[in-house]
């Protein structure tokens, strides 16, 4: 059964604790500065006056936020040189920039000197802790004009920043920390944080970062969405739909970490990679990538729903020049469900005439004149288990009544949209089109018979034994990974080795399999699921006992590019 909180056990040896009483028992009994860093997102107030309460002995506070620079200076330091309404290039800015002057308290003479918000920890301290919350709520908060950019208290939020900006600066200084905090606060419910001991933290990622692990899944609500994850898995049964499903998404995803759902904690899986990078990615990978993990798998639900935006990705030197990402999105798409006559948008026709295209996109986006997309675009049947290449700059959609599993390079803030139907957000309001973007990646050469032949691989049996058998999906020069699909009868056992390479994992057919590593690890995977099995890893079975099952693969090709088993 599909779980909507896969959950890790910590190391032994380490220490948690949840309830404020608890977590405050864990701070230092003599006179000590405790430095607690965090995102934006965290109430820094709350979680000051709950910790001086429990504490039971004296305890000052300072509040690094109060010495922010001022507004105007965040702005012109953090400024990346456009004034593109729709992205931002990623910043490359140090916390510390988000400061004229560091506060300079001196230390207590008796209790404890708190200090806390983001920039905590570039404050002289004894003792350091980390305060999180997911993603995925400071994201909501800010989309809702609730939430906080970081350095700029007061002003209506934005996303454009909390993306390119705020995240990329975070992320780093949270990186940069890691091997040294004392503990790890997840404050995601405000009434009860959890805490774990920095030392049980490292413990616990070392482990896992040598076995199959599976994140925490997430869907979220767009104008497209569909309900195949709400009546499928029992996923946000009161949301208005379940449009993207956060499979692994590694700088959003997190690992559930404890003993049952009063007692966990949630941890970046952004960290195993940083803390172990040759073990989760392997050598190579790690040389290619540094710690970014290069590989996403999230879900495209449109049953019920809506037709994707016609979009497409940037080029490869248009990401780095422009947007500051080091690689490129190129995605595919697997189709896990497709309804009656439902479709897949891919490739320019072979008739398509670009400047046509490109002024009919150009008048629907600023006088709301429909088009057809066909007009331009060829679209292929959504047949279950067919997989769809979309190498950066083709034209590509999901359309209605899709289940689509994307496999994609992680770059994924940079959809660069044609034309939308004209449909509003759920505010109402027009979705935005960076259609100017797109027109300037749209990759021209993908058009007629070369997108089918090229795009639309055929399955090829790589190796094959009684009951099982290997199949490579899909494959280009260009793009960095490559998917495969593993076909097993009821019962049957596939080898498999990881051979220096991560693989991601998906059961795109059947009630599931077992995975199951040389190191004596078994991992039960559920139709629907997805699990990383890192490159430490290296020999594994997958197990089909419950009956047939296909499993996707994907993984990083060699450098030289060449396909092997």
């Amino acid at each position: 059964m599909y779980r909507l909180d896969p959950r890790y056990g910590p190391a032994p040896g380490a220490v948690m604790a949840a309830g404020w009483p608890a977590v405050a028992a864990h701070l230092p009994r003599t006179p000590r500065t405790v430095a607690v860093e965090g995102p934006p997102s965290v109430d820094f107030t709350r979680l000051a006056a709950r910790l001086a309460e429990h504490h039971g002995a004296p305890v000052r506070t300072l509040d690094v936020r109060a010495h922010h620079a001022p507004p105007a200076t965040v702005r012109r330091r953090t400024d990346d040189g456009t004034e593109d309404p729709y992205y931002r290039r990623l910043a490359a800015n140090p916390l510390s920039d988000f400061f004229d002057a560091l506060p300079d308290p001196r230390p207590p003479s008796a209790g404890l000197l708190l200090v806390h918000g983001p920039g905590a920890s570039l404050v002289a301290h004894d003792v350091l802790w980390y305060a999180d919350v997911p993603k995925r709520y400071a994201e909501a908060a800010v989309a809702a004009g609730t939430g906080r950019n970081l350095g700029l208290p007061g002003e209506v939020p934005d996303l454009r920043r909390l993306f390119y900006t705020d995240w990329p600066v975070l992320d780093r200084h949270r990186d940069a920390l890691a091997p040294r905090v004392d503990a790890w606060l997840d404050v995601q419910d405000p009434d009860r944080p959890v805490l774990l001991d920095g030392d049980g933290l490292r413990a616990t990622l070392a482990a896992l970062a040598r076995g199959p692990v599976r994140t925490r899944p997430y869907f979220n609500s767009t104008p497209w969405g569909g309900h195949w994850a709400q009546r499928a898995l029992g996923f946000n049964p009161e949301a208005r739909n379940t449009a993207l499903g956060y499979e692994l998404i590694a700088p959003e995803a997190g690992v559930l970490v404890g003993t049952g759902p009063d007692l966990q904690a949630e941890i970046p899986f952004q960290l195993l990679c940083v803390l172990h990078p040759h073990e989760m990615l392997g050598a190579e990978a790690h040389a290619r990538f540094g710690t970014s993990f290069p590989i996403r798998f999230d879900y495209l639900d449109t049953v019920g729903g809506g037709n994707l935006s016609l979009h497409c990705h940037p080029r490869e030197a248009y990401m780095r020049e422009r947007f500051g990402w080091p690689y490129t999105q190129h995605e595919s798409y697997y189709v896990t469900l497709g309804g009656p006559g439902a479709r897949v948008f891919l490739g320019l026709r072979e008739d398509a005439d670009v400047d046509l295209f490109r002024k009919q996109v150009e008048k629907s986006a600023k006088d709301g004149v429909p088009m057809d997309p066909e007009d331009h675009v060829q679209t292929f049947p959504a047949d279950r288990g067919r997989l769809f290449l979309i190498p950066a700059g083709t034209p590509h959609a999901s359309g209605a009544g899709n289940l689509v599993l994307e496999i994609s390079a992680t770059p994924y803030l940079y959809s660069l949209r044609f034309y939308d139907w004209l449909r509003p957000d759920a505010d109402g309001r027009p979705r935005p089109l960076p259609y100017e973007h797109g027109l300037a990646n749209l990759d021209t050469a993908r058009r007629g018979a070369a997108v089918t032949r090229d795009l639309v691989q055929e399955p090829r049996v790589l190796r094959s034994g009684p009951g099982r058998r290997e199949e490579l999906l899909g494959a280009l020069p260009e793009m960095f990974y490559e998917v495969r699909r593993w076909c097993l009868d009821a019962g049957a056992v596939a080898d498999d080795d990881t051979a220096g390479r991560f693989h991601v994992l998906n059961v795109v057919e059947g009630a599931g399999v077992e995975l199951r590593t040389a190191a004596g690890d078994r991992h039960p995977l559920a139709g629907a699921e997805t699990l990383t099995v890192p490159a430490a890893v290296g020999p594994y079975r997958i197990a089909a006992p419950d009956g047939p099952a296909r499993v996707v693969k994907a993984l990083v090709r060699p450098a030289a590019g060449a396909v092997r088993p």
